[in-house]
């Protein structure tokens, strides 16, 4: 009985957690109109680092923020900026639902870069769920039929990026403290963008200021949700499949708010993509396939919001 109870309330941190991401992109949508990603980033990180610093301040593990794998930690940085970024502008520039399909790309991605970076072994139904599942991109992005635009190539941008940063996490995840993790992307992050806001800086009334802080608080409060889910699900194969529960928000909101009416490709080779990306989590999850399950473990993170939760409160231990 308590099994199931844990699994359920997994099951549900999870769908609250994605739901929050979504309010949290359609918000970056709302403010793209506007002002540049760079300047919403800017304060949203900013304001986000507040309540991070606080929980990372509790944490009496913390002893120091020197990094055992400097080099790669620099590496998580640039593409953790540079997938936040990516992603922010294509928010901004592409409906929700066609983004995400993109974005959905990457625990694929993730399967293919663990074969290099953690000695993974993937065997031919694996191979062949990724082969689909970008053949899903393909019909996404229909080339020859419809104009590849500069969105497009940011939400793939953001994929690859995000599938990078992931991998890196799953390497050294276990050695490095959670605040090196993620405050050297935040605090970087912060002072790049600090740096190009005299090119691109708008004023911004209150209103607007106050949807940037949320974007941030928001971020934080998605991971914390995605943490307990994976914290209270009997396994992290049952929680990293609910991320595409997003595609569904996204529709919902780009209909009632950005009248974005789904297109049959986009939903088509979305379907393509999840059931691909699905089977994945579904192959790695069983203990005689994968030693490393970089997907499960590690497409849960959210790169594109400059956040990551705390590596080692996502290996989940037997019950």
């Amino acid at each position: 009985m308590k099994r199931i109870s844990n699994a359920s309330r997994g099951f549900a941190l999870s769908i609250f957690a994605f739901g929050i991401f979504s309010s949290h992109d359609a918000i970056i949508k709302t403010l793209g109109a506007q002002y540049s990603v760079f300047q919403i980033i800017f304060f949203s990180t900013l304001f986000a680092f507040v309540p991070l610093t606080i929980m990372m301040m509790a944490d009496r593990n913390i002893d120091n923020f020197r990094p055992h794998h400097p080099w790669l930690i620099a590496i998580r940085t640039v593409t953790t900026i540079v997938g936040m970024s990516s992603a922010f502008y294509a928010f901004t520039v592409l409906p929700l639902a066609e983004v995400y399909a993109l974005l959905f790309a990457t625990p694929l991605l993730i399967t293919v870069l663990s074969v290099p970076v953690l000695g993974e072994s993937v065997g031919l139904r694996r191979w062949l769920a990724v082969i689909v599942g970008l053949l899903g991109v393909m019909i996404v992005l229909r080339p020859g039929t419809s104009e590849f635009t500069f969105g497009h190539a940011a939400a793939l941008l953001a994929a690859v990026s995000s599938s990078i940063s992931s991998v890196i996490v799953r390497k050294i995840g276990n050695e490095e403290r959670s605040a090196v993790l993620i405050l050297f992307p935040m605090v970087t992050s912060i002072i790049v963008m600090a740096m190009l806001m005299p090119f691109v800086y708008q004023p911004a009334d209150l209103p607007d200021l106050g949807a940037m802080a949320l974007v941030g608080l928001l971020a934080v409060a998605a991971q914390v949700a995605i943490i307990g889910a994976y914290r209270a699900a009997p396994s992290a194969a049952q929680v990293a499949p609910i991320q595409y529960s997003q595609i569904l928000w996204a529709t919902m909101f780009g209909l009632l708010f950005f009248d974005e009416v789904p297109d049959l490709w986009v939903g088509v080779g979305a379907g393509i993509i999840i059931l691909s990306g699905v089977f994945v989590v579904w192959r790695e999850s069983r203990t005689d396939v994968s030693d490393h399950s970089p997907v499960t473990r590690a497409a849960n993170l959210r790169p594109d919001t400059g956040l990551s939760p705390k590596p080692k409160a996502i290996q989940i231990q037997p019950k």
